[in-house]
Formats: structure tokens, sequence, C-alpha cells
């Protein structure tokens, strides 16, 4: 099953501490307006730390279509999700924001199933690509463009981050 895991470093001189990015990350309706890809999120029920949402995704020459549950954990600045009913064989996954230092580092990580087995080694590499693309949109419109993508094999070192000029 594939995951996808996109992390971000957002430099202190962004402006935007932890509580801040984790509050922008929470506001899954305004991820429509970072990237043409989703083409709309709809929040349907909030309760005592969890919110449900509708979700419509443009892939390839169609549209995914999806409700997911998402847990909200302020304290630890996290937010897991699942998919409740859709177009994915399966879908879930986290937000995870911590504090790097005076930097803030946002990681997304998601493991899918499209239940198609037999087009799996063609498909799942375009949507892991898609998906790892629209984070990244998504991410930047939210946060800004000096947000540094990591390789997730490394961190770097607070000190030693650069935002691009």
């Amino acid at each position: 099953m594939p995951t996808v895991t996109v992390e971000s470093l957002v430099p202190a001189a962004m402006g935007a501490d932890a509580d801040t990015v984790f509050s922008a990350i929470c506001d899954v309706e305004r991820f429509a307006d970072q990237t043409d890809e989703v083409r709309s999120v709809t929040v349907t029920a909030r309760q005592d730390g969890t919110q449900d949402s509708e979700w419509a995704v443009t892939f390839r020459n169609g549209i995914l279509c999806w409700s997911e549950r998402e847990r909200i954990d302020h304290s630890a600045r996290t937010i897991t999700f699942r998919q409740l009913d859709g177009d994915f064989e399966r879908f879930d996954g986290e937000w995870a924001v911590v504090e790097f230092g005076p930097d803030t580092i946002v990681t997304f990580t998601a493991h899918f199933d499209l239940g198609m087995p037999s087009l799996a080694a063609i498909i799942d590499p375009i949507a892991e690509e898609a998906l790892r693309a629209s984070i990244q949109a998504i991410l930047r419109g939210l946060l800004g463009e000096e947000l540094v993508f990591l390789d997730t094999a490394s961190y770097p070192v607070a000190s030693d981050a650069e935002t691009p000029s």
C-alpha cells in the first residue's frame, strides 16, 4: 500500500509559530483555494475534537470523492484522518506540526489503496505524485512561498535553515 509523506520547514522568519501553522492546517475548507486539483472541501459536522468533511479532488481525467473524519488534537498539534466512505479502498493518515528550534516542521503522511490491484503498478506512482504535489501547493498557499520542503531522510539544523529570497 502506498504511503506519501511531505515534510516542510516553516522558518521563524515567516512570522508564523507552530500554533498559527496548526490553525491554518485545521481550516481544511481553505484547501480548495490553494490548488486547482482540490475542487471542494466541505465540513459537514464538528463535535468534541472531531470534524467530518466531504472532498472532491481532480485525478487524471476524473474526480475522486470521499468523506473523512478528522480527529484534531490541539495540544499535540496533530490531525488524524480516515476515509468514512468514498472512492478509495483505504485512505488515512496524519498531519503533525512540531516546533523545531525557532522554526516549525509540518509533516503530512497518508496511506492509500485505490482498490485496483491489477493497475496498482501503473496508477499508484501517479497517485503518489499527484497527492504530493497537491499537498505542497496547499502548504505553499496556506503558509507562504518561503516554505522549505525537506528530504524525508534528514532534517536541517534549525540555525542552518535558509529561506529562499
